[in-house]
């Protein structure tokens, strides 16, 4: 099987590429052990020639939320919405047999913030996306051209939308100052998270399973403990429903002299990945209270192995990226 993963000196194109080995053709705009053709995606001849003899693309290129005050509107379309155009043309063109998008659940936008006193939102495919900024609206726009060219041409394309998997601090300042990296990323992994390790397996169920299903979008996050009958409390005092769920939580937390979320607004729903895709995410919120009974990480093997990228080559005082004001 010959593989073309975009965005291979990234985060989960990286993790891709370990897994993959030598079945895999790494291409980024930057270079990197795991990058094997360095060029643009908005460059479309050189997509065309990096696409040669491939059958499968995974594509996790883009310009994420990170960039959103670093670069402008246009190299967000440059990238997230041209450089898709281009992979799909030649995916055409060529005969790809499988496309995947890696897409977000940024997408959502909006529809993640319930005003106070509503119930938390539960995030399942069917969930109309409300973009809040342009890396969501190029993430969408970059969605409907996948949804058309699997209609118009029979391209097989699934889109995952994938949660939090990077490593990097928080980009709110206040969830710095309050609580540390584990801490958040821990919490995370109930209700917005997932490792890079089940980001990794969940691409390599789609591959599998496109031909068959021809289209499909499907949200990638770790398996939510919670139901439907948890979200009014969970926004308004979050830490009772956890200790109801979870009695035990608390005492590992204080050990590690970690905090509750005292709200959770919203909460991604993975079943119809696992269903359909034949996925099965092995890190959740469970296995986070194992490892600190055993006192090891949670991160999986190859989350660590991974490790802390950035999204810019330069350091800034007020967080680990700048926010758009």
């Amino acid at each position: 099987m010959s593989i073309l993963v975009t965005g291979s000196a990234g985060h989960l194109g990286e993790a891709l590429m370990r897994t993959l080995g030598t079945r895999a053709t790494g291409l980024d705009i930057k270079h990197s052990a795991y990058t094997d053709l360095v060029g643009d995606i908005a460059d479309r001849d050189f997509v065309r020639t990096a696409m040669r003899g491939i059958r499968t693309v995974i594509h996790t290129a883009t310009l994420h939320k990170p960039h959103v005050a670093t670069h402008s509107k246009q190299d967000f379309v440059d990238t997230n919405i041209t450089g898709t155009l281009n992979l799909l043309e030649e995916a055409v063109l060529q005969g790809i047999s499988t496309f995947l998008f890696t897409s977000t659940t940024s997408t959502f936008g909006a529809a993640m913030n319930p005003a106070k006193g509503e119930p938390a939102a539960w995030i399942t495919e069917d969930v109309m996306p409300q973009p809040k900024n342009i890396y969501s609206v190029t993430k969408l726009a970059a969605e409907s051209l996948c949804e058309l060219f699997h209609r118009k041409a029979g391209l097989p394309v699934l889109i995952l939308r994938t949660s939090r998997f990077f490593p990097e601090d928080d980009d709110n300042a206040e969830t710095r100052r309050r609580y540390a990296t584990p801490n958040v990323q821990a919490l995370e992994l109930l209700y917005r998270r997932v490792d890079i390790a089940d980001a990794v397996s969940a691409h390599l169920s789609a591959v599998g399973k496109a031909g068959t299903i021809g289209f499909g979008k499907y949200i990638i996050s770790a398996t939510t403990p919670f139901t439907p009958a948890h979200l009014a409390q969970l926004h308004t005092d979050a830490p009772a429903v956890i200790r109801s769920l979870y009695p035990e939580c608390e005492g590992l937390f204080e050990a590690e002299g970690w905090k509750l979320f005292p709200e959770i607004d919203r909460v991604y729903v993975n079943a119809r990945a696992q269903r359909e895709l034949g996925w099965e995410p092995q890190y959740d919120f469970e296995h986070v209270l194992r490892c600190l009974r055993n006192g090891v990480d949670f991160r999986s093997d190859l989350a660590r192995e991974v490790g802390s990228k950035g999204y810019h080559e330069e350091d800034f005082e007020e967080g680990p990226f700048p926010v758009e004001s």
